[in-house]
C-alpha cells in the first residue's frame, strides 16, 4: 500500500487515518441503512405518519381556545389519542430499524477490530487537556506510559464516529422524524403518570 508509506512521514498520519476510516465507515453504514431502511415504502409511510402526528399534536397543544369544561375534556382525550398513536408509530419505526442496526453493528465491530490491530499501543493524537476519571480510562486505553494527554485510537474513533455519522445523517436527510426524537434510549417521562 503506497498511501500509508506516504502518510507515515506526515506528523498527523495516524490521526488522519483514523478519521478517514471513521468517515468511510459512516458512509458504508449509511449506505446499508439506506438499502435496508430508508428507501422502503413502509419506512416512508411510518415517517410521514410520525410527522403528521407530531404536527397535529403541536397544533392541538398550542391551540389556546377558551372553552367549556366538556370541550377541555374531549380535547385532552384527543391529545392522549394522538400521543398514543405517535408513541406506537415511533416504536414501530424503532423495530423497523433494528434489522439494519444489527448489520451496521457487525460492520462497526469488524472495522473496530481492524483499527485495534493496526494501532494497538500507538498514540494517535495528543489531547489539549487532561481528561478526568472515566474519560481518561477511555482516552488512554491500551497505551503505555503515564502521559494522560496521549490519545488512543479507541477514543478518537469513538468521537469521530459519533460526530461524523450524526452529521452525515442530517446532511443526507436520514435523521429521525422530529416526533420520534424523544423515543431514544432515555425517553422523556410521561407527566400524566406522576
Amino acid at each position: 500500500m503506497a498511501t500509508p508509506q506516504f502518510l507515515s512521514s506526515f506528523k498527523y498520519s495516524d490521526s488522519l487515518t483514523v478519521v478517514a476510516i471513521s468517515f468511510c465507515t459512516a458512509i458504508v453504514c449509511e449506505a446499508i441503512s439506506w438499502l435496508l431502511i430508508y428507501r422502503t415504502n413502509s419506512y416512508k409511510s411510518l415517517k410521514s405518519s410520525i410527522d403528521k402526528a407530531a404536527k397535529k399534536l403541536e397544533t392541538m397543544k398550542t391551540d389556546q381556545n377558551p372553552s367549556k369544561l366538556s370541550t377541555k375534556k374531549s380535547k385532552t382525550k384527543k391529545i392522549d389519542r394522538v400521543e398514543t398513536s405517535l408513541k406506537e408509530s415511533s416504536r414501530d419505526l424503532s423495530l423497523f430499524k433494528f434489522k439494519s442496526g444489527a448489520v451496521v453493528a457487525l460492520v462497526l465491530i469488524v472495522v473496530f477490530g481492524f483499527l485495534n490491530s493496526l494501532f494497538e499501543g500507538k498514540v494517535v493524537a495528543k489531547l489539549p487537556f487532561k481528561p478526568i476519571g472515566i474519560v481518561m480510562k477511555m482516552s488512554h486505553r491500551g497505551l503505555k506510559g503515564e502521559d494522560s494527554t496521549d490519545c488512543s485510537m479507541v477514543f478518537l474513533y469513538f468521537l469521530c464516529s459519533i460526530s461524523i455519522r450524526t452529521n452525515l445523517q442530517k446532511f443526507l436527510g436520514f435523521s429521525p422524524p422530529r416526533g420520534a426524537a424523544g423515543a431514544g434510549l432515555f425517553p422523556m417521562p410521561d407527566p400524566k403518570t406522576n
